[in-house]
Parts: structure tokens; sequence; C-alpha cells
């Protein structure tokens, strides 16, 4: 067989970076297969890597008996006696077969299924390692462009960062070293598909894990985010340690740490705030720096109109809508924000509406809006047990509510 047998597993082991036993495990399965083709596909055909030989060993396992019915299932007692003294009958005898015989078709078909069954350990291998770091930072280097898809050089393998899961505006060249989080590992016919993000909200969290190593530890947890890739970003951060403050933790002295991720995003900006398990006080936390005079609350709706001093307005709900819209993405509550001016108008107008329905007074009036139902159209919509919560309201007035709402809600 092949000379040196063990300088040339130990090689290909060192260059494809297998593992040894992977690659003894595909000789053998070779040198078994071509075997099979000189002596006959059969079952108790089997080859055992000696490392002792430095060589594939094959051998016919045949079952001990009196009387040979299959000189290839079977061996007489008498010669297997020859082999090993001590067999008896019904026993299992390994018989070594000559490997010379194989010859040069069968030596071929060997090595074309070492090299198909080398590709396959080595693409299982790096399947496996990489599908154990999806939703990990890789770091690579900028291969080549497939159109706008950019193809990275990991080391052991190739990804691509598909045009939609890169920052926007980001200026990428060949030989740039790139970090992206791994969002997908795929087995495909030749190498695993790898797919890479750089927009994906967990790169987010994973830059500020290698950044802050109060993050990585779980002394603050990093709850929720939401980015617009390239522009802008919140990130909501509680502590598990009263010493720790979260905030002051993820920014840094001088703002060194959230620095070096605004870097890293092409600077994408940051507004770090603190989650709260209060839904009211998260989102008054959201959007900051805009303060928030007053919040009115569905519960139902999931939603909360957010009214804030005049100068404030444009401030809450940022350029384009973006904050407003990024607090909404964080917290997964509906908001609408307006000016105190603007809730001024609006209450007096609504307030009046409610109270045209004579069968409701003043004190019902200010609950109900408080609870959401701040126009005739809103009291319309209404079930009647959702109604009857309120102290002063029985069934009777419930549906005379609903009843006269509905009918205002269409006049009006």
């Amino acid at each position: 067989m092949v000379l040196n047998l063990s300088k040339v597993i130990e090689l290909i082991v060192k260059e494809k970076g297998l593992r040894q036993e992977d690659l003894v495990q595909v000789v053998e399965a070779a040198v078994q297969s071509a075997a099979k083709k000189v002596y006959g596909d059969y079952d108790n055909i089997e080859a055992h890597y000696s490392q002792e030989l430095d060589e594939v060993e094959v051998f016919q396992f045949k079952i001990v008996t009196e009387e040979v019915e299959d000189s290839n299932l079977h061996i007489a007692l008498k010669q297997a006696r020859k082999l090993d003294t001590s067999c008896q009958i019904g026993d299992e005898l390994g018989e070594k077969l000559d490997a010379s015989k194989l010859g040069r078709i069968a030596a071929q078909s060997a090595k074309q299924v070492i090299v198909q069954k080398v590709k396959e350990v080595e693409r299982d291998a790096i399947y496996n390692e990489f599908i154990d770091m999806k939703g990990e930072i890789a770091s690579g280097f900028i291969h080549r462009f497939d159109r706008k898809d950019v193809i990275v050089n990991l080391g052991k393998a190739e990804a691509i960062l598909r045009e939609k899961e890169q920052i926007p505006g980001e200026m990428l060249r060949r030989g740039d070293r790139v970090q992206a989080l791994i969002l997908d590992v795929t087995k495909s016919l030749k190498m695993p598909q790898i797919e890479l993000s750089r927009t994906h909200p967990r790169f987010l969290v994973k830059l500020y894990e290698m950044e802050v190593p109060e993050v990585a530890e779980g002394i603050v947890e990093i709850v929720a985010v939401a980015r617009e890739p390239g522009i802008r970003a919140k990130i909501a951060v509680r502590s598990h340690d009263q010493k720790v403050d979260p905030v002051g933790t993820c920014v840094g002295v001088k703002g060194a740490r959230v620095q070096n991720v605004i870097q890293e995003l092409k600077g994408e900006r940051q507004d770090i705030v603190v989650w709260s398990e209060d839904a009211v006080r998260f989102v008054c936390n959201a959007l900051s720096p805009a303060r928030v005079s007053k919040v009115i609350v569905d519960k139902g709706a999931r939603s909360m109109d957010v009214v804030v001093a005049d100068d404030q307005l444009s401030l809450a709900i940022g350029r384009k809508g973006q904050n407003v819209r990024l607090v909404a993405k964080l917290t997964g509550w509906k908001i609408d924000v307006r000016s105190e001016n603007t809730e001024v108008v609006v209450s007096s107008e609504d307030k009046r509406s409610l109270e045209s329905i004579k069968d409701i007074d003043p004190s019902l009036v200010e609950l109900l809006m408080e609870a959401g139902y701040k126009t005739l159209d809103d009291l319309a919509k209404a079930r009647e047990e959702d109604l009857l919560e309120f102290e002063g309201i029985d069934e009777t007035l419930a549906k005379k509510i609903i009843q006269k709402a509905t009918v205002g809600a269409g006049e009006a």
C-alpha cells in the first residue's frame, strides 16, 4: 500500500485542518471499497489502519464451521486453527487478504474515494465549526465582489455579505478587514453557505459584548435594540448590580466604549437608555432627550399618546420621525407624540363630544378619557363588558352609552 502513510495522513490533517481519526476512517473506507472490487462485494470484508505497520490491512471475517458451504463466508476448523489455535466452531475469524493484489485500477479507485471523502469531511468540519458560531461575530478580509454582494475570506471558508446586510453608504474595498455577524450557515453540495450581516440588531449587541466587559459577563444586560443601520440606534440596558450604572458603563470613560462601536458602524449614533418593567417609564426613557409631560395609555391597542412641551415636539419625533419610530421598535408600543398646545385643543373638543351624551356625568367623562375613550368613535367601538368595569356604569347604561355614541359618531 502507500509508503509513509502516516506522514501523508499527518500532512493532509495539517493542510485541511481535519481530525486524524476522521481521515483514518476515510482511508479505511477507500481501501475497503477497492478490496471489494477485487475480492467481491461482501459485507465481511473490512479494512483497518495499523499504526504499528503503517499500512491499511484488509481482512475477510469468516465463521468457523465443520463443513465449508461458501468459502467467502466460512472457514474450516482445521484451517482456522492454523491462524488461531484457540478458535472453536461458531467463532468469527479475520483472515488477512493480500492487499498487493488490489492492483492499479483498485488503487486509483481508492484514491478517488479518498479525495471525495476528504472533501466531504472538510465540508462537514467547516459546517460544524461555523454553525457553532451562528449569532457570533466573525472577522475576515474582503476577497472579491459579486455584483453588490461582498465575498469575505474567513480563513477556512468564504462567506457572503449581501447588499441588504451591508450598512447603507458604507464603502468597502478589496483587502479591507471587516467584522460581521454570522447570520446563517447552511449545507450545500460544495462548501457550506455562510451568510453575514452588519445590519442585524444582534451585531450591535455582540459589539458591546466585545467593548464592555460588564456586558460580556452579564452584569449589564442589553434587553432590547432598535436600529436604522448607519444612522441611529437605541439600546435599552439594565444592571444586575445596584452599584453598576448600566448607561455609564456602556458609554465608558469620556465615551471611549460607545465611540469604538460608533466607529465600527461608520458613525451610527447610539442612544443608550435604561430599560424598565414599567412600560410608561420605559417609553419616557426611550424618548430621551425629549422631556415628556403626559402619557395616555391604551393597553388593549398597546399604544400610547405622548404629550410633550411645544419646544420638545421636534426633538421627540426626530428628523423624518426617526426618533419616535425607533422608540416604537425598541419598546414594542405604538407611539403617537403631540405637543401640549395640540393636546389642549384636542382634549377640549373630545371632552365636549363625550359630554354631549347626557347620561355621562363629568367625572365619568374624565375617567373614560384617561382610559383611552377620547372620542365618540372610541366609545362606539367599545364592548359592554369593558364599560362595566367603570364604577357607576351598569348594563343598561353601557348599552345606552354605546348606542348614543354610535349615533353621535355617525352624525359627526
